[in-house]
């Protein structure tokens, strides 16, 4: 049985067409400007805030698991909506600073039901990762920590605004 390498040109081409199609669509230059994302963000983040806290808190003070489970539903959908509405602009966020505390967030509470009996640590550590991110400076949080993404990573208004200050 001989394999054959295929040297047609034309399916190599579609190949190519396809790869650079989907990679627009992941990491479009510019980033897409979403509609009122300032609003939705703040709106989903406090929602989120406001359905992890209460579930810490019944972690914390032993409630029941059955009470909890709206509260863990609504954290997961806050959540998955706040991720949703990051890469819609674009997927390059994943590897900015900011992206990277959510996906170490992600990775302890991915612990949890693995460490149940360090549940509340693994919980308290990822506010903790949370706060940190979130007060970073900016230099950190809007960096791109991968290089050959840095043209798909959005330049960021704090950054420019903190050059033209100084």
């Amino acid at each position: 049985m001989q394999i054959r390498k295929n040297t047609d040109s034309s399916s190599c081409a579609a190949c190519h067409g396809k790869f650079m199609r989907l990679r627009n669509f992941l990491f479009p230059a510019p980033p897409r400007r979403i509609p009122r994302h300032r609003a939705l963000g703040l709106t989903l983040r406090t929602a989120h805030l406001m359905t992890f806290g209460a579930l810490l808190g019944g972690h914390f003070f032993d409630v029941d698991p059955a009470r909890l489970m709206p509260f863990l539903v609504a954290t997961i959908a806050s959540g998955g909506a706040l991720l949703a509405l990051e890469l819609t602009s674009t997927c390059a966020w994943l590897f900015m600073g900011k992206g990277l505390v959510v996906l170490a967030k992600l990775l302890i509470l991915l612990m949890v039901p693995f460490f149940w009996e360090h549940r509340i640590f693994l919980l308290l550590l990822t506010v903790a990762v949370a706060s940190v991110g979130s007060h970073m400076p900016s230099r950190f949080r809007h960096r791109c920590f991968f290089p050959a993404l840095q043209q798909f990573c959005p330049p960021s208004q704090e950054l420019s605004s903190e050059r033209s200050s100084s």
